[in-house]
């Protein structure tokens, strides 16, 4: 058996973002191939097993084993920006005590994000010394990210390369942060390997239940159309982070000047500083088209939303595979996306491209909006064919089991 112990996610059952989600769905996966297993007369040997520990913060931890996976409840002061700092760092120090007692053989630790790199190779080396390795994913450009000071922004730099020169291993979820990790740190050699982050593909029903009715989640929708002043088909939609680096300004602003006569639904969380600066820079509140509509945190009653929006748009540019991305192509059929490297990776022929140049997006819009009925339905079947052939959690799964048991993709 593989033991694998997953570092940097708040931990599981899963109610925050997406490294949280990513070991939620992995665990379960694990689960459901072993279980599989049993029942079709599998001998259910070791070899080919994953048992997965999982570290959880306190306010996540509910009970010890989920989906199969060892959940290990991790205490850690509050210390403001440096809590995740000290909550790896005992995760570590908990794991390699574990390891150590238990006599785990081989064991693979595997860290999410790049935030202990100062005090990282004290860790690999004692790993080593137990006869382990250290893997790493990397995320995305985090020292980009406008949200943190200045002084924060180069800690993860520095960070990043200390973890980039010390890992056994760089799994990277994006084949552009792969490309970007071997090329500014070429003089450390990185080993590095490309395993995608997954998304929820389910087939559209048709909404009724067994007595004709409309389903819950689809009651939900429409109560939710009614309450935000909506109607299905007629609204853009974003979904995504309320932060500088997903272009709000420039989505808002583009979708101002076009002459759609559908709505801007903006699903996240609003208010502070950067509303305030967004409304005085592009005065969106005397257009009765755009509507911040709150967060939704149903999944059910989410994945309803992007189905029946006309159009999602997607300005997020700082780093690798975006969750909200994955999860609109397997079910809005007109994806408008930021052209960056990351995104068209993702998209590929299943999507349209704008720049943040004045004018892109509008134009955009305005094409979109003409766009017939078959030219929608053929763009939504490549983007849904895409997520299912290359990042559903079956596959994603498949793929670390085939790194973890021994046997990995070349």
């Amino acid at each position: 058996m593989q033991h694998v112990f997953i570092i940097g996610s708040k931990g599981i059952p899963a109610s925050y973002g997406g490294y949280e989600t990513f070991v939620d769905r992995l665990t379960e996966e694990e689960e459901r191939i072993q279980e599989e297993s049993v029942s079709s007369g599998g001998n259910g040997s070791h070899q080919e097993a994953i048992q997965y520990h999982v570290a959880c913060k306190p306010d996540v931890w509910k009970e010890a084993e989920y989906h199969g996976a060892l959940c290990d409840l991790i205490p850690v002061p509050d210390l403001g920006p440096a809590t995740a700092v000290f909550y790896d760092l005992n995760a570590l120090k908990f794991y390699c005590r574990y390891i150590e007692e238990n006599q785990i053989e081989n064991p693979i630790v595997y860290i999410l994000a790049c935030r202990i790199g100062p005090f990282f190779h004290k860790w690999v080396r004692r790993i080593h010394a137990l006869g382990g390795q250290v893997h790493v994913n990397p995320d995305g450009h985090e020292w980009m990210r406008a949200k943190w000071p200045l002084p924060i922004r180069k800690y993860w730099k520095y960070s990043e390369r200390l973890m980039v020169k010390h890992a056994d291993l760089l799994v990277c979820d994006s084949q552009n942060i792969e490309s970007y990790i071997k090329e500014s740190y070429a003089k450390y050699q990185p080993k590095t390997t490309y395993i995608a982050y997954g998304a929820d593909v389910e087939a559209k029903e048709d909404a009724k239940d067994d007595k004709g009715g409309h389903t819950d989640s689809e009651r939900k929708y429409r109560k939710w159309l009614s309450d935000k002043g909506l109607n299905r088909n007629k609204y853009y939609l974003i979904v995504g982070r309320f932060v500088p680096e997903n272009n709000y300004e420039t989505m808002i602003r583009e979708f101002m000047q076009s002459k759609t006569e559908k709505k801007l639904a903006i699903v996240t969380n609003v208010g502070g500083k950067f509303y305030d600066r967004l409304e005085r820079l592009t005065g969106f509140v005397s257009d009765e088209r755009i509507a911040f509509v709150g967060t939704v945190y149903d999944k059910e009653l989410l994945r309803e939303i992007r189905q029946g929006a006309y159009a999602y748009l997607h300005g997020h540019e700082v780093g690798g595979t975006n969750p909200s991305l994955l999860e609109a192509l397997g079910a809005t059929r007109l994806n408008l996306l930021l052209d960056v490297g990351f995104n068209r990776e993702v998209g590929q022929e299943g999507a349209l491209y704008w720049k943040k140049s004045s004018g892109s997006l509008q134009e955009l819009i305005e094409y979109a909006d003409q766009l017939p009925e078959e030219e929608l339905n053929r763009l939504g079947k490549i983007a849904r064919e895409r997520i299912l052939s290359a990042y559903s959690w079956t596959y994603i799964n498949s793929e670390y089991r085939r790194l973890y048991l021994g046997n990995p993709r070349e």
